[in-house]
């Protein structure tokens, strides 16, 4: 069973369906804490594949396929496994599954990759994602995923003044944070979109290569560093409203820089220069 959505009563009611002489079941869905926040999916499946016994359930994070697959019958489409989407609720989506050969060969290339990119989901996994949809639902923001191509995409610029509280707000633990500061890091880790399950390390790393995919930090990556008068001109040259604005988000920016690169600090210099090395105690 594939699908990027999948709720907790129709997976358990697809389970019964299966006969239980069937004792190898796989299902690769996507958790993401906006999308659960939005109530489109529940990671709490893992509990329903835990009591049921037979199910395996990997996580693709930019999973949008759909598609099931048995030993006598395949169907692609556009169904999720959703109240809506198989007819259980209404009004009910207006769904396509068309029966296919599951031996065609891009059938078979999309099942290896989503097998060679898929991790496995935990009940730890889901507790977070599903810790952090409830925030996002308690502070009022807006579940609808972002999904942003493009020019589009390299509008948001962090927020959070605090990027050292991210990592906890991603786990779903807000213990400790203000409510403006954790208002911000739920909006940056929207825009983030990172998959649910990653360490601390992987994190950073993640965060890391989302900061340096920022037209304006190209100069920083070339050259070695940068002064916060160009990253400010920078900004505004891509379409930050004021020169005000434009400080504050690279007041930011460095702050993220340099708590997710740590051989990034910054050097009196004018302003400040942020360079790329290492201080020596």
């Amino acid at each position: 069973m594939i699908a990027p959505f999948i709720k907790f009563r129709i997976f358990e009611a697809a389970l019964a369906a299966i006969p239980r002489a069937v004792t190898d079941v796989t299902c690769i869905t996507r958790w993401s804490a906006e999308e659960v926040a939005a109530g489109v999916s529940d990671p709490e499946i893992v509990d329903a594949a835990e009591a049921d016994g037979r199910p395996t359930v990997l996580l693709c994070h930019n999973l949008h396929a759909k598609l099931y697959i048995s030993d006598v019958q395949c169907l692609v489409g556009s169904a999720n496994l959703t109240g809506k989407a198989t007819g259980k609720l209404q009004p009910a989506n207006i769904e396509l599954l068309v029966e296919a050969d599951a031996g065609h060969c891009e059938i078979t290339a999309l099942l290896l990759r989503l097998l060679a990119e898929s991790t496995p989901a935990t009940p730890e996994i889901a507790a977070a994602v599903r810790a952090r949809a409830n925030l996002l639902v308690a502070n009022g923001l807006s579940p609808t995923p972002i999904e942003a191509e493009g020019d589009e995409a390299l509008r948001w610029y962090p927020t959070t003044r605090a990027p050292e509280r991210l990592y906890r707000v991603y786990l779903g633990d807000p213990r400790g944070c203000p409510h403006a500061i954790l208002e911000g890091a739920l909006a940056d880790l929207a825009h983030l979109d990172l998959p649910p399950g990653l360490d601390k390390q992987q994190f950073d790393a993640a965060v890391r290569g989302c900061i340096y995919s920022f037209p304006e930090i190209a100069a920083l990556l070339d050259a070695g560093r940068i002064s916060s008068v160009e990253l400010e001109a920078a900004l505004l040259a891509n379409r930050v409203s004021s020169a005000i604005d434009a400080a504050e988000r690279a007041l930011t920016l460095t702050r993220w820089l340099t708590f997710f690169d740590a051989d990034l600090h910054t050097v009196p210099a004018g302003p400040y220069d942020i360079v790329r090395g290492r201080q020596l105690e």
